[in-house]
């Protein structure tokens, strides 16, 4: 069977920017929580998108999870937001949540 040369650059277009960043996934490669965020927190350790795009935040390894109920962390630009990334960490969403 033949794969038609389009398929394959369609397949790779595709997954290539899954690999790159936030993937949802916990197996394989590593997923990166990308977004925006306008510092009201302060530092912050790391993160990932919950349900519902909703942000969880800690800041240092130490601590629980916080839900941003506020949208200080978003998945568009806006102004006095800036760009964050950050590594999916093997204790992520394990831990504690409040």
């Amino acid at each position: 069977m033949k794969i038609a040369p389009t398929m394959i650059l369609a397949v790779a277009l595709f997954a290539a920017p899954a690999c790159a960043t936030y993937d949802g996934g916990y197996g394989g490669g590593m997923a990166y929580y990308d977004g925006y965020y306008d510092n009201y927190y302060g530092p912050v350790y790391d993160g990932y998108w919950g349900p519902g795009a909703v942000f969880f935040f800690r800041s240092d390894a130490d601590h629980d999870f916080i839900r941003d109920d506020h949208h200080h962390f978003r998945h568009d630009h806006a102004p006095g937001f800036n760009h964050f990334q950050f590594p999916h960490h093997p204790d992520m969403p394990g831990r504690g949540h409040r």
